[in-house]
C-alpha cells in the first residue's frame, strides 16, 4: 500500500510534468487544442494532463514530446524529475 505523503509526492511529480507541458507548448505558440490534435490525446484529457490531474502513459508521454520536438527525457528534466 502508498502512503499519503507518497501520494503527495506523485501528485507533485504529476504537476511538474503538466506545467512543463504547458510551458513548452506555450513556448512553441501552440493552443492546447493543437497540442492535444498533434498528440492523439483528445483535448480535455490534456487539459487534466497539463493540470496534474491525470498519470501520464508512456505512450502519451512520447506522443506529447514528438509534438513539442523534444525527447521524453527532456521534458522530464526540465520538470526537475
Amino acid at each position: 500500500m502508498i502512503s499519503s505523503s507518497a501520494t503527495t509526492e506523485f501528485d507533485l511529480y504529476l504537476k511538474a510534468i503538466g506545467a512543463t507541458i504547458r510551458e513548452l507548448r506555450k513556448e512553441l505558440g501552440l493552443s492546447q487544442e493543437e497540442l492535444a490534435h498533434r498528440s492523439l490525446i483528445d483535448r480535455s484529457h490534456m487539459g487534466k494532463i497539463e493540470r496534474g490531474e491525470r498519470n501520464v502513459s508512456v505512450v502519451n508521454m512520447i506522443r506529447i514530446s514528438k509534438a513539442l520536438h523534444c525527447a521524453p527525457s527532456e521534458l522530464l528534466l526540465r520538470a526537475g524529475i
